[in-house]
């Protein structure tokens, strides 16, 4: 299969690539033994070169597992050494707006400042319901929260009341240890609201709405939102900080990554029936496998296949800073782990630049071949020739 160059659709010039980790595991497993993976997952992909693992927050449903990223951020930031993680994301109705600060202030300190914040209402409705929380108003409840995070963070000194949660005189204890201040992404579906509120702070935005042709229809113009916004209100905003999640599976062969997702991709298809607000794999839908493929919800095939959706994902959307691979756990772990090994080994050069200069090397090196081999040629027989004189002047003399 033929393949595009770099796309000019990247900010940078540079496609960062990270994991979004829910995470997803089937009614059956061991939770303890799962989450213990998560983490090895979270090693491998920081030892594999990836950017970034942004970490869920879930409540009830039984299927996604941590309740709390912050407490998985800060064991994941002692086992790792470059890689960054995010909340993603922190449903901010769930939790006072100063003590959401203060724990990303200390996770930014205790990480070096490898923290990201990424926010949200919360995904979940059945999370709202057994806090008391009317759906209606996570949105409301984000943007009240979301606005005195931001000054908190700031080191600002707030003082502000609404129906949920009062602030008197509220200033953290430290600043943050990134600077201006810790790095944040507001998650943004097919709702304008997320972008609304990342333009209005100038922060950035993560995607997770799906990338069928409709929704990166709705990714293009929520990123057009963000900007405006961001221009309303005297804030910038950056394609780079702009994060795409999308959900792949590869593999050496077609039929091989086909045959992977077997394992699990339809456990994973029922529980968005069942618990989640939106279905992805419609009820219905007898193959999982063939309808996310027709549909363009999923790639699962080889390198080249990749390349050739993450370039159609960059021309849909007008172009973007990241793309977040989902965790699905479609496929069994040794499976999984070699599905990222071969988007490092060969998707990740493609979208960084990371073979130009070894490939021009080559090409002159091939084209200069036959005159530099000439000249070799030429030099060894010198020398043989050299040699050869000499020893017969010995025998001579």
């Amino acid at each position: 299969m033929s393949v595009k160059g770099p796309s000019s659709l990247l900010p940078d010039g540079y496609l960062r690539f990270g994991i979004f980790l829910a995470p997803f595991h089937t009614m059956n497993e061991n939770p303890t033994l799962a989450m213990d993976r998560d983490m090895a997952l979270v090693e491998y992909l920081d030892k594999l070169g990836y950017h970034e693992a942004w970490i869920g927050e879930h409540h009830s449903g039984g299927f996604e597992l941590f309740g709390s990223p912050e407490l998985f951020i800060a064991a994941a930031v002692e086992r790792t050494n470059r890689i960054r993680l995010g909340t993603g994301v922190v449903s901010l109705p769930y939790h006072h707006p100063y003590t959401v600060a203060g724990r990303i202030v200390q996770l930014d300190h205790m990480s070096k400042g490898r923290i990201m914040l990424g926010v949200g209402p919360g995904a979940l409705t059945g999370d709202a319901y057994r806090m008391g929380i009317d759906p209606k108003d996570q949105r409301r409840m984000m943007n009240e929260s979301l606005d005195a995070v931001v000054r908190l963070l700031d080191g600002e000194v707030v003082t502000e009341s609404t129906d949920w949660f009062t602030l008197n005189e509220a200033q953290l204890q430290l600043r943050c240890y990134q600077r201006p201040r810790t790095e944040m992404a507001v998650a943004c579906s097919y709702s304008p609201v997320g972008a609304l509120a990342a333009g209005r702070h100038g922060l950035g935005m993560l995607s997770i709405g799906g990338t069928d042709d409709e929704a990166l229809l709705h990714h293009r113009d929520n990123w057009q939102a963000c900007e405006d916004a961001a221009k309303q209100n005297g804030a910038v905003v950056q394609r780079k900080n702009w994060r795409v999640v999308a959900m792949m599976h590869i593999a050496e062969t077609r039929a091989k990554a086909r045959e992977n997702v077997r394992f699990g991709i339809e456990q994973w298809a029922q529980y968005f029936r069942d618990v989640p607000t939106f279905e992805i794999v419609p009820a219905g839908v007898q193959d999982a496998y063939e309808w996310m493929v027709e549909t363009k919800s999923a790639v699962i095939g080889t390198p080249d296949d990749a390349i050739e959706y993450i370039e159609t994902l960059l021309e849909g959307s007008g172009g973007f800073g990241s793309l977040m691979q989902l965790a699905h756990n479609w496929a069994d772990w040794e499976a999984t782990k070699r599905n990222y090994e071969l988007i490092a080994r060969y998707v990740f050069p493609h979208f960084q630049g990371s073979n130009e200069l070894r490939k021009a090397s080559y090409h002159f090196s091939h084209a200069s071949r036959d005159k530099y081999v000439g000249r070799a040629s030429e030099a060894i027989q010198s020398e043989i020739d050299r040699h050869a004189a000499g020893s017969s002047a010995k025998k001579d003399s």
